[in-house]
């Protein structure tokens, strides 16, 4: 760990309009202090509950010498891009006794590909292990206007395409962006599915969650001749736990503790003509931000910590 003489570890969830999604993340949290009790580990919300970014930030700094905002966050898009940077900066100014160090969101990597493998395998053996060749595969996720953040996604699915021998694995996505699930799920029978595993990329639930169980049964109605699998959200995962250890260890947070984004030029000029849509169907500035994710993808090595 960062040797800091009093330092608190702030976990940032997306928030959800659904109460019961808030108090899963608070539970997850309450996990993670039973795994690491040395730890002072608080809580707060990008969007829709009572403590959100900026009083976090405040509650966080307390009594404290350094504060580490966790983004509990799969993709990097304008949340984790555009919002926390702005929040943390602002805390640097009414802190500026306390050192803030921003690890990085949980991205799509290895251990995300482990969940998902594992659930898609408990999906085929609901299904009776069909024949792959015939059985299609869709990973849905939320959907940004941010392009890089929706290609996390698509490595994903490569990644699952590589891994095993499924004829068809699509793209879906609950809202912002395109294809939607009804799109995936008519091309994947046209081509000859007779079989479809559905895996929702999401950490716990919310409104989203309850819309894509809608959407589900409606299609199990529309398409008697399928058979469909569905995955559920997975945020208490082991892997999820092993991810945010490894965040706030220091072989990360020494490369300077910032976020992907954090200090980056782009997201700089950006910031006078972001304006976040809380319903999660507007474009936002960071559409044309990501324009330029190739160039910075990983700023948060090239940039001092400030």
């Amino acid at each position: 760990m960062t040797k800091m003489l009093r330092t608190t570890i702030l976990l940032a969830g997306h928030g959800s309009r659904n109460r019961d999604g808030n108090d899963e993340i608070e539970r997850f949290a309450a996990a993670w202090r039973e795994r690491h009790p040395e730890l002072r580990i608080d809580v707060c919300f990008i969007e829709h509950a009572d403590v959100l970014l900026d009083e976090g930030l405040d509650r966080a700094a307390r009594d404290a010498d350094g504060v580490i905002l966790v983004p509990l966050i799969l993709n990097a898009a304008g949340h984790v891009k555009m919002e926390m940077p702005a929040a943390v900066a602002a805390a640097r100014e009414r802190h500026p006794k306390v050192r803030f160090v921003v690890a990085r969101h949980l991205g799509m990597g290895r251990d995300i590909l482990d969940v998902l493998q594992r659930q898609l395998n408990r999906q085929m053996r609901a299904l009776n292990v069909p024949d792959p060749q015939t059985t299609g595969v869709i990973l849905l996720g939320r959907g940004s206007s941010d392009a890089s953040a929706n290609g996390e996604l698509a490595r994903m699915a490569r990644w699952i395409f590589e891994e095993n021998d499924h004829e068809l694995v699509d793209l879906a996505f609950t809202g912002v962006t395109w294809p939607r699930l009804e799109t995936a799920v008519q091309r994947q029978i046209k081509l000859g599915m007779t079989q479809i595993c559905i895996l929702p990329v999401y950490l716990f639930t919310g409104v989203l969650i309850e819309r894509i169980a809608a959407q589900v049964e409606r299609l199990k109605q529309q398409y008697p001749q399928v058979a469909f699998a569905v995955g559920n959200y997975f945020g208490f995962e082991p892997e999820i736990f092993a991810i945010l250890d490894r965040r706030i260890g220091d072989d990360e947070l020494s490369s300077g503790g910032l976020l992907e984004c954090d200090g980056c030029k782009y997201r700089e000029a950006a910031e006078g003509e972001h304006l976040h849509d809380h319903s999660h169907t507007g474009t936002g500035a960071c559409a044309g931000h990501a324009e330029h994710a190739h160039e910075h993808a990983h700023c948060h090595h090239a940039h001092p910590h400030r």
